[in-house]
């Protein structure tokens, strides 16, 4: 699908990587609904991005009926991004029931919801795209990480189930799995380094991969070093293995 003139709701879009895909996007020449829940600086990253028709829509994603609220607000679109996210370190008993349902609902159950509104719109016009941010984490889980591995996976099959389902209606949906990022989002901010000497992207190639992914209506694009590409396959196709290596080195 050709960006220009195309009208894209990005969730997350305040946050590090958010706002590289929304550079990205408006420098092909789409117009963006930017969504987060920082009013005032969704109105400045608005008015700094190229183009003009932008606009910024408040939704806590963490509230109940949330995503399809926000889509029915965004009016006609042509595709989303679906970017938002909450990151999760810890032992799953570490976690209460309150904040499990809200990663699971802000990082899968919102995500799908927004697919399940914007669909019929897509399917009449016989266009449009979906992407969907997973992460390397939905195919190689390690410890502390369960959490988030399992709503990343949950994310990741969502997409490319729905991919066949809208084939046919000439409606693309694309999966942007990155790896451990630099200079923005949950690991940056955690402060970490990547284990194994394994490398880092920058914000700016996911960014790249999400305008791939809807230009070139591309499957799944991982966005990561070599290495930590193929350890992250490896380990989704050799679990038990990759769980020995594992603990070896935690």
């Amino acid at each position: 699908m050709e960006l220009a003139g195309k009208t894209i709701l990005l969730t997350g879009a305040t946050g590090g990587l958010g706002r590289a895909i929304a550079a990205a996007l408006a420098s092909k020449g789409a117009r963006l609904v930017l969504s987060s829940r920082k009013a005032d600086e969704l109105a400045a990253l608005a008015e700094s991005l190229p183009g003009d028709g932008h606009r910024h829509l408040v939704s806590d994603l963490a509230a109940e009926g949330a995503g399809a609220e926000l889509v029915a607000a965004a009016g006609e679109i042509d595709g989303i991004v679906a970017n938002a996210g909450i990151g999760a370190n810890g032992k799953v008993d570490g976690y209460s029931a309150q904040q499990i349902e809200t990663l699971v609902r802000v990082n899968l159950e919102v995500p799908i919801q927004m697919a399940r509104v914007v669909a019929p719109s897509l399917r009449r016009r016989g266009a449009g795209h979906i992407v969907f941010i997973s992460s390397l984490a939905g195919k190689a889980a390690t410890p502390r990480h369960a959490l988030y591995a399992a709503t990343k996976a949950g994310l990741r099959a969502f997409s490319l189930a729905l991919r066949g389902d809208l084939a046919r209606d000439g409606v693309g949906v694309s999966v942007v799995c990155p790896g451990f990022i630099r200079e923005a989002g949950m690991f940056a901010d955690s402060g970490d380094e990547p284990p194994m000497n394994l490398g880092t992207s920058s914000p700016q190639e996911v960014a790249d991969a999400v305008v791939e992914a809807i230009e070139k209506n591309k499957i799944e694009l991982d966005v990561a070093p070599i290495r930590q590409r193929e350890l992250a396959n490896f380990a989704h196709r050799f679990p038990g293995v990759a769980a020995r290596l594992t603990g070896r080195v935690s």
